[in-house]
């Protein structure tokens, strides 16, 4: 299943936040909420921080109308006036507008189904800024604005400021900033907001920043009135395949298995004896989905295993090809394939609740169940055996740590690192096949992306790593409503760690 979630994470992500902008005319929800953020953004830096008159006139409508719930209303003419005499005019006392981490949302306005403009919500904050002081936090206030098309760019036409707070003198929330080579986390509320209205019980959310783990947060409900603790479980679908590829390439570094060799040598599957091609199969062609396997042999009408074509001549997604890399290293080692991943990924990684089936030591209680798409309760599988390419049980601390664990094997194994994150088999522009990852590159300072994700009935989970910073994101949701959270999510995340400038 986790080819079609790749597409559809993928795409997000492209248009989101990480390639050149998309055209007025195909603005996906998450582009136009990228795109405004960044005009929101530039408009207050210019605008309101750096008091830039010239440009805020040219970015603001003739026709503004502009709502303060304590200085009135105000047309263009009176805001100018406001702005350059309350704003502006003593730069030793100088009013300051942060936006509130993870608080704008994006709604997109359309006419005939032709975009026009959208309308913008968040919070902010207020600091006054005095000479060799510290930003003294002033008050905060929620704004809602309008923003019109003007050719490629953006008009503010329309401004409600309200809800204008004191600051107080404890928040009841931390919400991480950018700030002290910080990632910013967008703030609990708007995590739960999301998830109450798209029915999705639970999320968890693991930020790793500059090859450290930042956080660990799990939002949401394991049930009705029982809140999801830190360390819940989830299962992950497909992102059982990093952890058996990251397996796979220390065996390699270990001398114990090499990525070229003939897995006929350990393991042939009754299915494809007689076919000759069995003997081109190789490590490296599983982890990089060349095997010429369908994804599940069970989907096919014949139910056996088959080449669909000729192995290493292209690529298409397999769990088949993982499974058929477990039969052979379990024959190779003589060992079960979590006695193998205990001994080379799960204990160096400090992995300690990670589970590739239902045992004792599974808990229950911790247990995110799976809903579908209307919020009904799927039936618990309690599978018993060890699958390379799914259903592995693990919490977001414990992934967390496995994707910090990959970083440090530009260390451990630097030849073999320095393949697992590049590109194997291109597939589109900017976009190929790794080893076990699918490979995204054209970032602004020559970083790179490895994606994975999962996908299974009422499971949605993803793994992001960003080699060059050392950043990277863990996402675990048990529904599927998954991606109108993600749109809304992922572009909170880069924006707010401010990874990334389009080129």
């Amino acid at each position: 299943m986790l080819k079609f979630s790749v597409k559809t994470l993928a795409t997000t992500l492209l248009f989101a936040a990480l390639l050149p902008a998309a055209t007025a005319a195909n603005l996906t929800p998450a582009a136009l909420h990228q795109a405004l953020s960044q005009k929101d953004t530039e408009f207050f830096e210019r605008g309101f921080n750096q008091c830039d008159l010239a440009y805020l006139d040219a970015n603001v409508s003739a026709k503004l109308k502009f709502y303060h719930d304590r200085g009135g209303f105000q047309d263009k003419q009176l805001f100018m006036q406001s702005v350059r005499q309350n704003l502006c005019s003593d730069p030793a006392h100088k009013p300051i507008r942060k936006l509130t981490a993870g608080s704008l949302r994006t709604f997109p306005l359309y006419n005939d189904n032709v975009l026009y403009g959208a309308i913008q919500h968040g919070e902010h904050e207020f600091y006054l800024r005095e000479p060799g002081k510290a930003d003294r936090l002033t008050g905060t206030a929620r704004f809602t604005s309008v923003w019109l098309k003007q050719g490629d760019d953006w008009q503010l036409s329309d401004v409600l400021s309200y809800d204008h707070q004191d600051p107080v003198v404890s928040a009841p929330e931390t919400v991480a900033t950018s700030t002290n080579n910080k990632i910013a986390e967008p703030a609990a509320s708007f995590i739960e907001g999301l998830l109450k209205q798209h029915q999705v019980p639970a999320l968890g959310l693991g930020l790793i920043n500059q090859g450290k783990l930042q956080s660990v947060r799990v939002y949401g409900e394991l049930q009705p009135g029982v809140p999801a603790p830190a360390n819940t479980l989830f299962k992950v679908a497909s992102l059982t395949k990093p952890i058996v590829s990251l397996l796979t390439l220390r065996l390699v570094a270990a001398g114990k298995l090499n990525l070229d060799e003939p897995l006929a040598r350990y393991w042939v599957d009754p299915d494809i004896k007689a076919d000759p091609r069995h003997l081109l199969l190789t490590p490296r062609l599983v982890l990089t989905h060349q095997t010429g396997f369908a994804n599940w042999r069970y989907l096919k009408p014949t139910k056996k295993l088959q080449f669909q074509f000729q192995p290493g001549t292209r690529h298409q997604y397999s769990g088949e090809g993982f499974e058929y890399l477990r039969k052979a290293l379990e024959a190779k080692f003589g060992q079960p394939l979590e006695q193998l991943a205990k001994q080379y990924v799960f204990t160096p990684a400090g992995m300690t609740d990670t589970h590739f089936y239902w045992t004792p030591a599974v808990d229950e209680q911790r247990y995110a169940r799976n809903h579908d798409a209307k919020g009904q309760l799927l039936p618990l599988e309690k599978y018993a055996t060890a699958n390379a390419a799914a259903n592995l049980l693990t919490t977001v601390e414990d992934y967390s740590k496995f994707l910090l664990f990959v970083l440090a094997q530009q260390q451990e194994m630097p030849a073999l690192y320095q393949q697992m994150q590049s590109i194997q088999v291109p597939l589109k522009a900017n976009n190929g096949v790794g080893l076990g990852w699918e490979i995204f590159t054209g970032f602004s300072g020559g970083e790179s992306m490895l994606l994975h994700t999962g996908k299974d009935p009422g499971v949605s989970t993803a793994a992001m790593l960003f080699p060059q910073s050392g950043n990277g994101y863990v996402i675990f949701m048990n529904d599927d409503n998954s991606m109108p959270v993600l749109e809304q999510l992922l572009p909170q995340l880069y924006l707010g760690a401010e990874l990334w400038q389009r080129k």
